[in-house]
């Protein structure tokens, strides 16, 4: 059972990425490509963290949350640059 919810997980992690793709690239205003971007990076935090179950490597846990950590950072000075404008 636990192997089949592993297999939609990635499944589901592997159409994440495909839609997240699109929409950088059909996103017509900054703001949605940035949006796009940030959906990515939880979708490859949620990469991480399946990785690391599946390898039994919980250490890339901590690489998953500083991540996160950091991609939460990028997407504020990100909105703060748009913000203020050109």
């Amino acid at each position: 059972m636990a192997d089949i919810l592993l297999q939609i997980a990635a499944v589901l992690i592997f159409f994440s990425i495909v839609l997240g793709v699109l929409r950088l690239i059909i996103g017509k205003t900054v703001v949605d490509r940035v949006v796009a971007i940030d959906m990515l990076t939880v979708v490859s935090i949620s990469m991480i963290a399946l990785y690391a179950h599946l390898s039994g490597r919980f250490l890339y846990l901590d690489v998953a949350l500083v991540y996160g950590v950091l991609s939460f950072l990028a997407v504020l000075a990100i909105a703060r640059f748009l913000e203020k404008g050109p």
